[in-house]
C-alpha cells in the first residue's frame, strides 16, 4: 500500500480528465485513474472510487453520493424535523457501513456536528437515539480523531443511564470500541470518565446476549493496546491491571463463557481478552483457578476447525503459562497433544504455526518433565515442519527455535532425535534467511551440539563489526 495521500478533489478531477480528454467510458476511467495513482505509490483506502455526478448548468460542482445523503440529514437536524430524522439517519449510515472511503469523505466534510445534534435531538426517544446511536458508531469506524470530550460524555452518559436495554448498550459499545481502537488519548479519556465498570457491567448485565458480550470483551481488549504510533507510551498494562484489580475482570470473562458453550465466536473473543489480561503472575493462576483453563483446552478441543478460534486459544495459552506454575497445569490438562495437533491439523497456516510452536516453546520454558511430554507428543516434529512450510515467515521460524533450542537446553538427551529430524539445515537456513533469527538460531544449533560458525567480520575498525 502506498504511503502517499491525495484529495478526494485530485481523484475526481483525473477520473473526469479520462472521461473529457480520452474519451474513456466511467467505469474505464476510474479504473485508469486508480491505476495511474497506485503505481505512483499513492494510497487510495480513503477516495471514493467512483464517477461524481457531472456539473450542473451553471457550473457548479455536484457531489458524491455520500454527502447528498449528509446533506439532507443536516437539514432535517437543523430543522429539528424528528420526523424525516429516521430515514436520513438509516440510509446515512448504510452508505458509511459500506466502506472506509465513504465515511472518511463524509468525516471530512463536516458529518460528525451533524451526527452528534442528531444523537442530541433524538434524547426523548429511544427508538431514534438507538438509530443516531448506531449511525454514530459506523462514522466512527475507522475514524476515532472524530470524537470529541462532549461524544464521550454523551457516550458514557447512555451507557450509565440505559444499562437495562441491550441494543442501546450495544450501540454504545461499539461506539467505544470504535473510538478506542489507535487512539490511547480516547483510551485513557474514557477509562478516567469510568468505562471500565460500564463494560464488565454491560456483560454480567446481559450475560445472556451473545452480540453484547462479544462486543464488550472486545471493547476490553482494546483498552489493552498499545496501537497508536503518535504516542510513545500508552496506559496499556495499567488499563489491564484495573480491569482485572478493580473490576474483577477475570472471573466476569470466565463466567459470561459458560453461558457460550457452542459458540465459537464469542469464546474466541473471551479467550483473546483473557490473553491480554495476563500480565501478571497472579493473574494468570487466578485464571486458570477460575476455570479459565478448562475452558480453553475444551475450546480448542471442540474447535479444531476453526483457525481463528484456535489462533486465539494457543495465544491466551501461550500468555498464561507465563507462569511457571500454570505450565504444569496446561500440561497436566492435556494440552500439549492438542496444540501439537493445531499445528499439524493447520501446517498451511503461518499465524497458527507460530502461536503454537510459541505455546509449547513456553511450556518447555525451565520446565525438562515438560519437555519430555512434548518430545513423546510429536512436537519438536511439528515444529520442524511448520519451519518446512514457512521458510519466509521470520515469526515461524524464530518461535521454532526458540522451542528447539527450549527442548534440548536442559536435557541433551533430545538433541540427537531432533537432528534426526533434519533440525540443523531447517535452522541453519533460517540463520542465513532472516536477521532477526540470527541469535536465537545460533543458540538452537549451540544446545544442539552443531559447530557455530560466526558471521561477524572484523572490519579493523574500532568498535565496529561487518555483517
Amino acid at each position: 500500500m502506498g504511503s502517499k495521500q491525495i484529495a478526494q478533489e485530485t481523484f475526481d478531477d483525473a477520473v473526469q480528465e479520462n472521461i473529457t480528454e480520452f474519451e474513456m467510458d466511467p467505469e474505464e476511467a476510474v479504473r485508469e485513474a486508480v491505476q495511474q495513482f497506485e503505481s505512483q505509490g499513492v494510497d487510495l483506502s480513503n477516495i471514493v472510487k467512483a464517477v461524481r455526478p457531472p456539473a450542473s448548468e451553471n457550473g457548479q460542482r455536484q457531489k458524491h453520493q455520500i454527502l447528498l445523503t449528509l446533506d439532507s440529514l443536516g437539514r432535517a437536524v437543523a430543522e429539528q424535523d424528528v420526523a424525516e430524522l429516521p430515514e436520513h439517519l438509516s440510509s446515512f449510515a448504510a452508505q458509511c457501513k459500506e466502506q472506509l472511503a465513504f465515511r472518511y469523505l463524509a468525516g471530512q466534510n463536516g458529518a460528525y456536528p451533524v451526527v452528534f445534534s442528531a444523537c442530541q435531538l433524538a434524547a426523548g426517544d429511544r427508538d431514534l437515539l438507538l438509530q443516531a446511536f448506531s449511525t454514530l458508531s459506523a462514522l466512527l469506524d475507522g475514524q476515532p480523531d472524530l470524537l470529541d470530550a462532549a461524544g464521550q460524555e454523551l457516550v458514557l452518559q447512555s451507557l450509565r443511564e440505559r444499562r437495562e436495554d441491550a441494543e442501546m448498550t450495544l450501540a454504545g459499545l461499539r461506539c467505544v470500541r470504535h473510538a478506542c481502537l489507535k487512539h490511547e488519548q480516547n483510551r485513557q479519556d474514557f477509562v478516567k470518565g469510568g468505562i471500565l465498570p460500564l463494560l464488565t457491567g454491560a456483560i454480567i448485565q446481559h450475560g445472556d446476549s451473545a452480540e453484547v458480550v462479544r462486543t464488550a470483551a472486545s471493547a476490553l481488549r482494546v483498552m489493552t493496546f498499545d496501537d497508536d504510533i503518535r504516542v510513545p507510551f500508552g496506559h496499556a498494562h495499567d488499563h489491564a491491571k484495573m480491569i482485572v484489580l478493580e473490576n474483577d475482570g477475570l472471573r466476569v470473562l470466565i463466567e459470561a463463557a459458560k453461558a457460550f458453550t457452542d459458540n465459537s465466536g464469542v469464546l474466541s473473543e473471551l479467550c483473546a481478552t483473557l490473553s491480554r489480561l495476563s500480565v501478571r503472575n497472579e493473574f494468570c493462576q487466578d485464571i486458570v483457578d477460575l476455570g479459565g483453563l478448562n475452558f480453553m483446552v475444551t475450546l480448542l478441543a471442540d474447535c479444531m476447525e476453526h483457525p481463528d478460534v484456535v489462533k486465539q486459544v494457543l495465544s491466551a495459552i501461550r500468555a498464561v503459562a507465563g507462569n511457571d506454575d500454570v505450565k504444569d497445569a496446561i500440561v497436566d490438562a492435556g494440552a500439549t497433544d492438542l496444540i501439537v495437533l493445531a499445528i499439524s491439523h493447520h501446517l498451511g497456516n503461518p499465524q497458527i504455526c507460530e502461536q503454537g510452536c510459541a505455546a509449547l516453546c513456553m511450556l518447555a520454558l525451565r520446565k525438562p518433565e515438560n519437555c519430555s511430554v512434548i518430545m513423546e507428543g510429536g512436537g519438536a516434529l511439528a515444529a520442524l515442519q511448520a519451519m518446512k512450510a514457512h521458510p519466509r515467515e521470520v515469526a515461524v521460524q524464530k518461535q521454532a527455535c526458540m522451542l528447539i533450542r527450549n527442548l534440548v537446553s536442559r536435557s541433551r538427551d533430545f538433541s540427537q532425535p531432533i537432528l534426526e529430524m533434519g533440525a540443523e539445515n531447517l535452522i541453519t537456513e533460517a540463520r542465513a534467511a532472516h536477521r532477526d533469527c540470527d541469535d536465537v538460531a545460533k543458540a538452537a544449533l549451540r544446545d544442539l551440539g552443531c559447530k557455530v560458525e560466526l558471521r561477524e567480520l572484523w572490519t579493523g575498525q574500532k568498535g565496529s563489526l561487518a555483517q
